[in-house]
């Protein structure tokens, strides 16, 4: 029984060792300089053969806080055996907050051989100086294959192996990335004799090569290599890499440094900016479409433009009102906007009369010169209906569109209860088909080279299916808006609720993008700022003025005092009123005023009464008067409201934000001089200087963490007041900027040298929030007799109207700049021809921001079919992009 007992325990000893495989081991060794409390971690994913994941955080170690080594065991069973390993390095405080990761757009990706041992000597990768070559705006407009995501081959592997891996977007179509070196294995510098890696998708490329003796340092070069000729075409720049690892049996190392370092060819396109519902064609309703969008391709290829760009298309319907007009303020962030349905491609209508009725509203709507959005709605809800009736089963029972449901029904079933919960139906239906028609368009324009360029815009409407469904996202009891300037001196409120940052609104954001990457290849951030710091402003009020920066670092009362400013609170933090400032603001309804709206405090002062405490119920008050009187004193105490000299943090308790420019006030003013002299040094230092490293750190870590892993060229908006910390991120990020002439980013500078542009940097002449270029001209004469002279170089009077050939002029100059991307509106690109352009510059202005109630309404003049026939006018477009080498 003993010896039965004993072979039963060797048997279960053999069958356990025959369940575990041999632990194999993983090496890490990576050099990164960290500071005290900083600690670097590789984040290792095992992927099993039937796709089933398991994620290890390893903490590397260090002697000299420069080079990190760590080492792990595979384990693995015969049930779940690892096939391929991911991983990537970040950087981590004492308290595990990951303080950095490492650019992961392209992952480190390996098949896996449990015989072998791995050993990876990698180097840290930012975000490279090319990262736009990675993008695919980059790709389309080269008519580049599509390279796919990073697979892990399996590669041949031997007893002493060295995976060489290497990046190079810098390929043109046709080329390939080969290896050669000093060591026999490696052609010993032949050219001949070169090593042909393989693509392994993402630009990358690796070749596995046997070397069994190696004796001293090994040294070798990529070169880029003909597919079809075979020839070397060029070597890489810079010195040899070298290799001096001791390689032992069944060791592979893992060689993954630098990119491939070859001089790319300056990379510079030319496009329109225009918005959909501002096209025109013989075939649209009243506005423009997504049919409309695949014409305005066509007329792209013709005069050699590479971008569109496009203002957001996302719904903005709440009653179909003109307040709807606003195509960045989105009701949904996923869902796209009705008008935009080309309803052509829905189909004739069964009921011949119906169909005349509605060709009959479609030439009253062509008609006008504006889009008229009332209208459009009221015709596009009608057509839409009867479609839906006639064949909207028939649709919703396809395979397309149940595939297309589960892929969206994340944001889709929330946005169709909020938007018409009694028929849901049919708002599938509407979506279903928008998508259908703007990948159509997407893809038409990506076969031709073009890309589509969309918009993120930075809020959403209050009253919205996001915030009704995701309030978590969202700081519902602020606003967003602008920082007051000259030009806006209360400042703009845009009402939309700032955001609730955390990890969930990571994913919503990435979410969004990945929603986007359907249709756009490169994508303008509206309002970069906000990743930054946004202008809060209270809900309970109107004026940007009783606004402030968050997130911001708030004062505290014994920082304020130790600027040397006595901080008292009631005077300080509530309305400054006195008989001065009531006769100042109200005049002869000054003992109106007093007996109405204030109370009578002590040593002269008055207080708002309780029911007039805010400017929401000063506007409720006053609401549906339109009389002179009434708005005068309406106006009155909302300026009332905003003399203060601290705004109390509604989030942290006695902290406190000096309010914006409260030196032109007269609670100011009431200061003792010694006063305004520490208030002003106290508000310099806030304003300009307290959050700049704040900030930076801030809109790094959040950038990187929704855009990192982003193929869309990001682009952002980045002009009004900017923190010092702006620009070093953005390039950190390869974001690129907005270049305006007429926008200048140093201070005591009213115009740029168009020579001085960044090359990651989109310029422009005018923006959707500006007057157009002829516009613009005719504003003010006196600035432009300074541009004409200082830009242009001119000599004698600038004339009133801007004439064609100085418009030619000046959009030439901006095609030769080096900016990446050269995108003017189509208002602009018209202005040098004579004939072409509208008669009055007036009608061509889009948005005018300080004014609440504008109606987004403009409309090209012209069809896009006049537009394509203009044959001179596209010959001279395409000459001048041509010769600006774009």
């Amino acid at each position: 029984m003993k010896k039965k007992a004993f072979f039963v325990l060797i048997i279960k000893k053999w069958y356990l060792c025959k369940q575990k495989e041999p632990d194999m081991k993983l090496k890490f060794t990576i050099q990164y300089a960290t500071e005290w409390g900083q600690s670097l971690h590789v984040v290792l994913k095992y992927v099993s053969q039937y796709s089933t994941e398991r994620q290890q955080n390893l903490t590397m170690l260090t002697d000299d806080g420069q080079q990190w080594t760590v080492e792990t065991a595979v384990i693995e069973s015969r049930q779940h055996p690892v096939t391929a390993i991911v991983y990537y390095y970040q950087v981590e405080d004492a308290e595990g907050e990951v303080l950095r990761r490492e650019w992961n757009a392209i992952p480190r990706y390996y098949s896996f051989d449990s015989s072998k041992n791995y050993l990876f000597a990698d180097m840290w990768r930012d975000k490279p100086l090319n990262h736009h070559l990675y993008s695919a705006a980059y790709a389309t407009t080269m008519r580049f294959a599509d390279k796919g995501e990073v697979r892990p081959l399996r590669m041949p592997l031997y007893r002493k192996t060295i995976l060489f891996r290497v990046s190079a977007p810098q390929l043109l179509e046709g080329q390939s990335v080969a290896l050669i070196g000093s060591h026999p294995a490696l052609g010993c510098w032949n050219p001949a004799r070169y090593l042909q890696m393989t693509p392994i998708g993402g630009h990358d490329w690796m070749l596995s090569v046997s070397v069994e003796a190696t004796e001293g340092a090994m040294e070798y070069k990529y070169v880029v290599t003909d597919n079809q000729t075979h020839e070397l075409i060029a070597w890489e720049e810079g010195d040899n890499r070298i290799w001096h690892n001791e390689i032992a049996d069944g060791q592979v190392w893992v060689a993954y440094g630098e990119p491939l370092r070859l001089c790319e060819k300056s990379w510079r396109c030319a496009g329109v900016v225009v918005p959909v519902f501002a096209l025109r064609s013989e075939r649209s309703y009243g506005v423009g479409d997504f049919g409309d969008l695949k014409q305005l391709v066509d007329w792209a290829v013709l005069t050699g433009q590479k971008i569109i760009q496009l203002l957001p298309v996302n719904d903005t319907t709440t009653d179909g009102s003109w307040a709807n007009s606003h195509p960045y303020n989105i009701t949904s962030c996923f869902a796209l906007h009705p008008h935009y349905l080309d309803l052509e491609q829905l189909g004739a209508l069964g009921d011949k009369k119906l169909m005349t009725a509605f060709h009959r509203r479609r030439r009253e709507l062509n008609a006008l010169k504006i889009s008229d959005y009332e209208a459009v709605e009221r015709v596009k809800r009608d057509y839409v209906a009867e479609a839906f009736k006639e064949c909207g089963q028939r649709v919703l029972e396809s395979d397309g569109f149940k595939t297309w449901y589960t892929e969206n029904q994340d944001w889709l079933d929330d946005y169709a209860r909020w938007r018409q919960p009694e028929n849901t139906s049919l708002v599938y239906f509407v979506q279903y088909q928008l998508h259908c028609q703007l990948k159509a368009a997407a893809d038409y324009a990506r076969q031709h080279g073009v890309s589509l360029k969309g918009d993120l815009p930075i809020g959403v409407n209050r009253e919205s299916a996001e915030t009704m469904f995701h309030p978590n996202l969202f700081h519902l009891e602020a606003q967003a808006g602008a920082i007051p300037s000259a030009q806006q001196p209360q400042g703009q409120n845009w009402g939309f609720p700032t955001y609730e940052w955390s990890d969930h609104l990571v994913v919503w954001l990435r979410r969004r993008l990945r929603w986007m990457a359907q249709y756009f290849d490169a994508l303008r951030i509206d309002h970069v700022l906000a990743f930054f710091r946004l202008w809060e402003i209270p809900v309970n009020s109107l004026y940007g003025l009783l606004g402030h920066f968050s997130p911001s670092l708030p004062l505290t009362v014994g920082e304020i005092e130790y600027f040397g400013l006595p901080f008292r609170k009631d005077f300080m933090t509530r309305p400054f009123v006195d008989n001065r400032v009531i006769d100042r603001l109200f005049g002869i309804h000054s003992q109106y005023v007093r007996d109405h709206f204030l109370d009578n405090g002590k040593y002269g002062l008055y207080s708002l009464k309780p029911e007039f405490a805010t400017q929401r119920q000063i506007q409720n008050h006053f609401e549906g008067l339109t009389d002179e009187n009434s708005l005068w004193i309406r106006d009155g105490l909302m300026r009332l409201v905003c003399n203060v000299l601290f705004l109390e943090d509604n989030r942290q308790p006695d902290m406190y934000h000096p309010r914006f420019a409260i030196y032109q006030d007269s609670v100011f003013e009431a200061l003792p001089a010694e006063e305004r002299e520490a208030f002003m040094r106290l508000y310099n230092h806030y304003f300009f200087q307290r959050h700049n490293f704040f900030w930076g750190k801030l809109a790094t870590q959040r950038l990187s963490d929704v855009f990192d892993n982003s193929d869309m060229l990001c682009c952002a908006e980045d002009l009004g007041l900017l923190p010092d910390c702006v620009a070093p991120v953005l390039d950190q990020q390869r974001i690129l900027t907005l270049e305006v002439q007429s926008l200048p980013k140093q201070t005591n500078y009213e115009f740029t040298h168009l020579d001085g542009n960044p090359y990651r940097s989109v310029c422009t002449i005018s923006t959707h929030d500006m007057p157009s270029l002829r516009l613009w001209w005719a504003e003010s004469p006196e600035r432009t007799q300074r541009y004409y002279v200082t830009m242009l170089q001119k000599q004698g009077r600038a004339p009133e109207q801007l004439p064609a050939h100085l418009a030619e002029e000046i959009i030439a100059r901006h095609l030769y700049c080096p900016s990446m991307l050269c995108l003017l509106s189509l208002q602009d690109w018209l202005s040098m021809d004579g004939e072409l352009r509208a008669a009055n510059p007036r009608e061509e202005r889009i948005n005018t921001p300080n004014d609440p109630y504008n109606r987004w309404q403009w409309r090209m003049h012209l069809t896009i079919e006049q537009l394509m026939a203009a044959t001179k006018y596209n010959n001279k477009v395409r000459t001048m992009i041509t010769r600006s080498k774009r």
